[in-house]
């Protein structure tokens, strides 16, 4: 395993609970790309490239699996997305050796919310993030392509996204790593530094920021969740260990109050057989 890297806020290592063999957990990942694309009948894969660690390390496996031909890397800007996302994006993907399409979402988002002024940040920011992943699954129709995800776990228990936006796509190789064992494979994979461990935003409005928006810093969360999640601990007893009575008390709200993010919508049972409960197709046997 690699040397344990220092978080984005400090020089400490990474914590025990979160360190990961990064030559398995990296080939593991590429396997599942390629064995899932196949499944569906695809060899090729569309990402969307924000400038930020998760896309990236996304990006950096699917070139891995399936060769830098067969990846599709996409930047999705919005009038106020920030330049430093915009070149951050394109630094991966020369890096990665692939192209870099640019669909402006502006006409788009702008359009919508013209006769409607009043409408909040998250409107807006929920908005774009659906129009992003409608013009990322389009492409991939026209590319006859899988949509790669590129949620990572903290996100995903803590509800941190948006449905049919950020959160939807084909197969996610992320959504079982902690936010920072995300950045420590992006450094395994060759994501410069500047990269993995730059503040994480969704850039959907100027100075925002993941760990404004959650109020805790990413190193922090996932330590709490791994002991939360992972070793099924009560609130309890993650007070006991020492986390912050608040910050135990928020992330468990956020887990709780975002299951519903977390499932296929929930069909009425009315036949022997439903969709989603008791019938699954054989390939998700593995056949």
């Amino acid at each position: 395993m690699s040397a344990p890297k220092p978080s984005a806020h400090s020089s400490d290592p990474i914590p025990d609970e979160l360190a990961i063999d990064l030559d398995t957990t990296a080939a593991l990942l590429v396997d599942f790309i390629r064995r899932e694309t196949a499944k569906a009948g695809v060899a090729r894969l569309v990402v969307g490239l924000s400038g930020g660690v998760d896309s990236a390390t996304s990006a950096a496996l699917a070139v891995r699996a399936l060769g830098r031909k067969n990846v599709l890397c996409v930047y999705l800007p919005y009038r106020i997305s920030s330049r430093e996302s915009r070149r951050d994006a394109l630094v991966v993907a020369r890096g990665l050796g692939v192209p870099l399409a640019t669909f402006e979402i502006t006409p788009m988002i702008d359009a919508y919310f013209r006769r409607q002024r009043g409408a909040s940040r998250l409107r807006r920011g929920n908005k774009m993030a659906r129009e992003r992943m409608s013009i990322l699954y389009d492409l991939s129709a026209r590319e006859r392509a899988l949509v790669l995800g590129t949620s990572n776990k903290t996100e995903l228990l803590l509800g941190y996204g948006t449905i049919h936006g950020d959160m939807a796509s084909a197969i996610n190789p992320l959504g079982d790593l902690y936010k920072t064992q995300v950045r420590m494979l992006a450094i395994h994979l060759g994501v410069p530094p500047a990269i993995a461990w730059k503040t994480a935003t969704a850039d959907l409005w100027p100075g925002q920021s993941d760990e404004k928006d959650l109020g805790f810093r990413y190193a922090d969360i996932d330590r709490l969740l791994v002991r939360l999640v992972d070793r099924r601990a009560s609130c309890e007893e993650a007070v006991h260990a020492g986390f912050p009575v608040r910050m135990v008390a928020r992330i468990g709200r956020l887990i709780e109050g975002s299951q519903f993010k977390r499932r296929q919508p929930l069909i009425a049972k009315l036949s022997p057989r439903t969709v989603g409960v008791d019938f699954r197709y054989p390939r998700d046997w593995g056949r």
